[in-house]
């Protein structure tokens, strides 16, 4: 049991260190700067990128997680609820992520597999969800993607393991009918020749319906 409870303070100072890093690199960029200190914010790193014992989401905070990878990734969003009338009423439908893009998420040289950035998509998409069951806004359970139908409008461009590539992927909540949940999602990248604080162009878009499985009785 001492062993457990050491392990996950390890673990919570493992990650709190990791965040702090990942938030700092993006700070020293003039655009991510920009947008991370415009408005009050909740910024922290992604849930899924959190070390943990067990393999879940290893895909992220494992296999990717590595510095010619995808060694950065953070997300922010305004952590006021929507207040409506809708079926949106109470929840957080915007989320916002940052993340660095080295050569090992190449397709074709300098350029992000496209499968790579589909899973990017999916998993901002998400991490909405987290950040709901966390406001309590929605029950814990599994969150599984129905379907996600995607447009790829430009190269999304990666970099070098010395000047990685920084992209923003944007998730949006559109609609809840009782367990299923219809998003978007976009990722937007620096615009070639653009000012160095940030003119943005949409790279990439998706749609997609995610359900969330019925407890056990």
């Amino acid at each position: 049991m001492a062993t457990d409870i050491q392990s996950r303070h390890d673990l919570k100072q493992v990650n709190k260190i990791q965040e702090e890093k990942q938030i700092e690199f993006f700070k020293s960029i003039p655009w991510c700067l920009s947008l991370l200190t415009s408005s009050p914010l909740t910024i922290a790193q992604s849930y899924s990128r959190s070390i943990r014992n067990n393999l879940e989401d290893a895909l992220i905070n494992r296999s990717l997680n590595k510095p010619d990878a995808i060694p950065h990734y953070i997300t922010f969003y305004s952590p006021q609820p929507l207040v409506s009338n809708d079926s949106l009423n109470g929840y957080i439908t915007q989320l916002s992520s940052l993340i660095s893009l080295g050569p090992m998420v190449n397709g074709w040289e300098g350029i992000c597999h496209g499968g790579i950035v589909i899973t990017l998509l999916d998993e901002v998409m998400g991490q909405l969800f987290s950040i709901n069951k966390q406001i309590g806004k929605m029950r814990d359970g599994v969150v599984f993607t129905g379907y996600l139908n995607t447009r790829f409008k430009r190269p999304v461009k990666t970099g070098t393991k010395e000047k990685l590539r920084v992209v923003m992927v944007v998730a949006r909540l559109k609609k809840v009918e009782g367990r299923k949940y219809t998003c978007e999602g976009v990722v937007l990248g620096p615009k070639e020749g653009g000012k160095e604080d940030g003119e943005l162009e949409e790279l990439t878009s998706a749609e997609a319906v995610f359900v969330q499985v019925k407890e056990k009785l």
